[in-house]
C-alpha cells in the first residue's frame, strides 16, 4: 500500500482516508501515512470525541507474528443530517438526508422563483422545519445546507450572478439569507455566526448539482460525466475526475445561449435572440404548442403532454432534441465524457431520439466510439443529493476538519 506525504496526515486527513475506503483500520492508517502507532491514535481520538468516527467489525489479525484481530474504523453518518432544496421555475423539492445521501424525509410544492428570494427561502426554511418535526431532529441537528437554483451562481460566494430565469436574485447574498431564514422558521444557529461551527449555506445551479449527485451515485468512476437538463431553461453540468467543473466564475454548462440558426426570430429570456433555450426548451416548446392550439404553460405541461401520447408534443421534442443534440456535438467532442446524461421535463424517448440523430451525425466517431447517453437514474432527487453530497464533501474535507476540531476544542 504506497505511503502519502508525511506531511499531509491531520486529523482530517485519516478521516479521509477512512471515508474513502483508502485505510479503514490503525494499523492501516500508519502504514500509508508513516505516523507511529501512538500518532495515530492522538489523531483518531479527536475524530472519536468529535462524533464523526466509530468503530466497526472486528477484522482478521494484521500482523503475521499474531496480536489481536484489526478493528475497522467507520465515519459516523448518523451523528448529523444535511437540508436541500432544488429550486424550479414553479415548484421546489426540500428532502432531510443522511451523510451518506440518503433522502430520510421529502416535501414537494408549489413555488414560483419569481416570488423573489425572501419569500421563496423563507417558504423554504419553513419546509425544513417541517421535515425536522417529522423526523424528530432537532435543528442543532443540521451541519449545513445544500441548495439548487435554476441560474448562474458564483462558486466562491453563492451568489446568485444574472439569471435569465430569477428576477428580483441577481446579486443576492442567498447564503446569509438561508441562514436567516433558517434560524427564523426551524429555531437554527445564530445566523451571523462566522466561525467553523455555523451553518454553511452551499448554493449551485441545478444542473450541476444534478450531475454530482447523478455521477457520485450511478456513476462513481466515470471520468468525465455530463448531464444536460432541459426543463424551462436549458444547462449543463460537468464533474471531471469527481469534481464540479464550474468555469472561472461560475458560467460553465450554460449551453442554453449558445446561438442557434434555427432561432435567430426568437427571442430568449436574457434578452438576445437566437438562443438554444429558445428554440429547444421546455418553455419555448409551450409556446409552439399553444400556437398550434395546444394549450401549454411550459416545460411541466410538456411533459403531461409528452406522457399523454400528444402527437404534436411528441414531434416537437423530437425536432427540440435535434437542435440540442448539434449543439452537444461540440460539447462530447471537446469534453469526450464517458456519460452524457439527459434530464428534466423533455427527458423522454422523443427528444432522445432526436439528440442521438444529431450527436453522432456532427461528432467525431472518436468522441463518440465509448460514449453512453442515458436517462437520470435519481430522477426529480438527483438535485437534492448532489446539494448533500456537496455540503458533505466541504464539511468533511481535511482543512475543513482541523477547523471544525479546532472550534470544538478538540
Amino acid at each position: 500500500m504506497p505511503r502519502i506525504h508525511s506531511g499531509a496526515t491531520s486529523a482530517g486527513d485519516l478521516l479521509h482516508l477512512v471515508r474513502s475506503g483508502r485505510a479503514t483500520t490503525r494499523g492501516a492508517l500508519q502504514e500509508v501515512t508513516g505516523l507511529s502507532r501512538a500518532t495515530v491514535g492522538q489523531r483518531l481520538d479527536r475524530l472519536f470525541r468529535a462524533g464523526w468516527l466509530r468503530e466497526g467489525a472486528v477484522g482478521r489479525v494484521e500482523s503475521p507474528l499474531g496480536g489481536r484481530p484489526s478493528v475497522h474504523l467507520e465515519f459516523d453518518d448518523s451523528h448529523a443530517v444535511v437540508l436541500a432544496a432544488d429550486l424550479d421555475t414553479h415548484r421546489a423539492r426540500a428532502a432531510l438526508l443522511d451523510l451518506r445521501g440518503s433522502i430520510l424525509a421529502r416535501y414537494e410544492g408549489e413555488l414560483a422563483v419569481d416570488a423573489g428570494p425572501d419569500a421563496v427561502l423563507t417558504t423554504l426554511a419553513r419546509w425544513f422545519a417541517v421535515l425536522l418535526k417529522e423526523t424528530g431532529h432537532p435543528a442543532g441537528a443540521v451541519c449545513g445546507i445544500g441548495l439548487a437554483v435554476p441560474g448562474p451562481v458564483d462558486p466562491a460566494s453563492g451568489i446568485v450572478v444574472q439569471p435569465p430565469i430569477m428576477p428580483g436574485w441577481d446579486g443576492v447574498d442567498v447564503p446569509a439569507l438561508m441562514r436567516r431564514a433558517f434560524a427564523a422558521q426551524a429555531g437554527g444557529p445564530d445566523p451571523d455566526r462566522g466561525d467553523a461551527l455555523g451553518t454553511p449555506v452551499l448554493v449551485d445551479n441545478d444542473a450541476n448539482l444534478m450531475a454530482y449527485g447523478e455521477q457520485r451515485t450511478a456513476y462513481p468512476d466515470c471520468a468525465a460525466f455530463a448531464l444536460i437538463k432541459v426543463s424551462t431553461g436549458i444547462g449543463a453540468g460537468v464533474v471531471v475526475g469527481g469534481e464540479l467543473y464550474r468555469g472561472v466564475d461560475g458560467g460553465a454548462g450554460d449551453i442554453g445561449h449558445v446561438r442557434v440558426p434555427e432561432g435567430a426570430d426568437e427571442p430568449c429570456t436574457c434578452g438576445a435572440h437566437g438562443c438554444l433555450a429558445a428554440v429547444a426548451s421546455g418553455r419555448a416548446l409551450a409556446r409552439r404548442l399553444t400556437r398550434a392550439g395546444v394549450p401549454a404553460a411550459g416545460g411541466a405541461d410538456v411533459r403531461a403532454l409528452l406522457a399523454a401520447g400528444n402527437p404534436a408534443a411528441i414531434r416537437l421534442a423530437r425536432e427540440a432534441g435535434r437542435r440540442v443534440g448539434e449543439v452537444l456535438a461540440t460539447v462530447v467532442t471537446l469534453l469526450n465524457p464517458g456519460v452524457l446524461m439527459v434530464g428534466g421535463d423533455l427527458a423522454g424517448t422523443p427528444f432522445l431520439t432526436g439528440v442521438r440523430e444529431l450527436l453522432y451525425e456532427r461528432a467525431l466517431p472518436r468522441s463518440t466510439a465509448r460514449l453512453q447517453i442515458v436517462p437520470p437514474a435519481l430522477g426529480e432527487e438527483a438535485g437534492l443529493v448532489g446539494g448533500a453530497a456537496l455540503v458533505v464533501e466541504h464539511l468533511y474535507a481535511p482543512a475543513r476538519v482541523e477547523e471544525r476540531l479546532a472550534a470544538l476544542g478538540f
